[in-house]
C-alpha cells in the first residue's frame, strides 16, 4: 500500500486518523518490523493492535536461499504459489544497489537472456516487488540506496504493479528511495515508455536495452523489435527525453561475432545522434551451459548457448569505435557471473554449487 491508501483504509475501516496510519507505515518500513502493529504507539490505541493482527498479512514471499561472492549477493524468494524469483544486491563503494524482478519469467524472448528461456509465467504483485527491497533492507539496512528493475521480467509489461511499487518505494515516510535512484529497464516497449512519461515522477530513470541499431539483427536478438522497431523506438525516446529532462541510458550487450563490428558501432552512433543518451556497454554473460571464451556458432537463428563472452580486448576495440564517433559510453564490468547473478543470467533459481551460503 502507498501511504495514501493506508491512511484512507485506516479511516474507513477503523475510524482512525493519519497519525496512527503514519506510525504503522513508519514502523513497518523505517523500523523494518513485519509485525508493525506491536509498536508502542499502536498498542496505546484501544483494540487497534488486535484488529491489525487479525486483519493484516505480510506475505511478500520467503527468502529460501542466499549466496554471496565478491560483494554480490543473490537471493531467491519463494512466492505464495510456489514459484521462485531471483534478486541481486550489488555492493558499491558507498552504498548497495538491489536489482529486483517484476515477473516470473518473461515473454520478450531475448536470445541472450536466461529469463527468456523460462517463457512467461505470471506478473508479480506490488507486494512481491516491494518485498524484494524490504528483504534487502532487512539484510543490509540503510546501505541499500538504489533500486534497478533489471531482474527477471520486463517491467513495462507489468506496468500498473511496477508503477505502484515505485510509488511505495519512493515514499519518504517509508522506504524513501529517491526517484533519481530508481531505474526501470525495458526491452523497448513503446507503449509502456509513453505511459511512463505520464506518471509525473520527475527523476525516475529509464534504461533501454537496444543491443543493435540494425532492424534485422535486432529482431534476431530481440523478437520484440518486430512490433517495436528501431525508428518508432527512437521517436518515442525523443519525445520522452524532451518531457522528462534527463538523458536516456542505452544498454548494449556486446556479443562477439554478432554485434561488435565497426559497422555496428557506426549504425549505433547514427541511431543515437538525435538523442541525449549514454551507452552502457555490457559484456554478454554466458548461461550455465556455456563457458566464457567458448566459440560461438554462426547462425541466422541466434541461440543463447551458441554465444560467448567477449574478452577485454574485444570490448575495448568496440568502445573505442564508439568514442571516435562521439558516443558517450561507459563499460560495465561483469559481477556475479559465478553466482549466475550477472546481467542476463537470472531465471534458473538454482544457485551456483560452489558459492557460499549464509545461514
Amino acid at each position: 500500500m502507498t501511504y495514501a491508501d493506508l491512511a484512507a483504509f485506516f479511516s474507513e475501516q477503523y475510524g482512525k486518523g493519519s497519525f496512527l496510519a503514519a506510525a504503522l507505515y513508519r514502523e513497518f518500513y523505517k523500523s523494518l518490523n513485519p509485525r508493525a502493529w506491536t509498536a508502542e504507539v499502536i498498542c496505546r490505541s484501544p483494540g487497534l493492535a488486535a484488529c491489525l493482527e487479525r486483519d493484516w498479512q505480510v506475505n511478500p514471499g520467503r527468502v529460501i536461499d542466499e549466496i554471496e561472492a565478491e560483494g554480490v549477493v543473490k537471493f531467491i524468494t519463494e512466492l505464495d504459489d510456489g514459484h521462485c524469483i531471483e534478486s541481486v544486491i550489488i555492493a558499491m563503494a558507498t552504498h548497495r544497489t538491489v536489482c529486483v524482478s517484476s515477473q516470473v519469467g518473461c515473454r520478450m524472448g531475448c536470445r541472450f537472456c536466461e529469463t527468456a528461456q523460462m517463457g512467461f509465467v505470471r506478473d508479480l504483485t506490488v507486494q512481491e516487488i516491494t518485498g524484494q527491497v524490504y528483504a534487502a533492507r532487512r539484510r543490509f539496512g540503510e546501505s541499500i540506496r538504489n533500486v534497478v528493475f533489471m531482474g527477471m521480467g520486463e517491467p513495462l509489461d507489468n506496468f500498473d504493479a511496477v508503477a505502484k511499487a515505485v510509488r511505495v518505494l519512493s515514499d519518504q515516510r517509508g522506504l524513501d528511495v529517491a526517484l533519481r535512484r530508481i531505474t526501470l529497464s525495458t526491452a523497448g516497449l513503446i507503449q509502456g515508455i509513453e505511459r511512463m512519461a505520464t506518471l509525473n515522477m520527475p527523476g525516475l530513470n529509464l534504461a533501454v536495452s537496444l543491443n543493435s541499431a540494425d532492424n534485422a539483427q535486432r529482431t534476431r536478438l530481440m523478437p520484440i523489435n518486430r512490433s517495436n522497431p528501431l525508428r518508432a523506438l527512437q521517436k518515442i525516446l525523443l519525445k520522452v527525453s524532451k518531457r522528462q529532462g534527463p538523458g536516456i541510458m542505452i544498454n548494449y550487450v556486446l556479443i562477439p561475432g554478432i554485434n561488435d563490428g565497426r559497422d555496428c558501432a557506426q549504425r549505433l552512433s547514427s541511431w543515437l545522434s538525435p538523442l541525449r543518451a549514454r551507452v552502457n556497454l555490457i559484456p554478454f554473460n554466458p548461461g550455465p551451459d556455456k563457458k566464457a571464451g567458448d566459440q560461438e556458432i554462426g547462425s541466422q537463428e541466434i541461440r543463447a548457448h551458441e554465444l560467448r563472452a567477449p574478452d577485454q580486448a574485444e570490448i575495448s576495440v568496440f568502445r573505442e569505435h564508439l568514442i571516435q564517433r562521439g558516443v558517450n559510453v561507459q563499460q560495465r564490468y561483469p559481477r556475479g557471473r559465478g553466482l549466475m547473478a550477472a546481467c542476463g543470467q537470472l531465471g534458473r533459481c538454482e544457485p551456483a554449487e560452489e558459492a557460499p551460503r549464509h545461514p
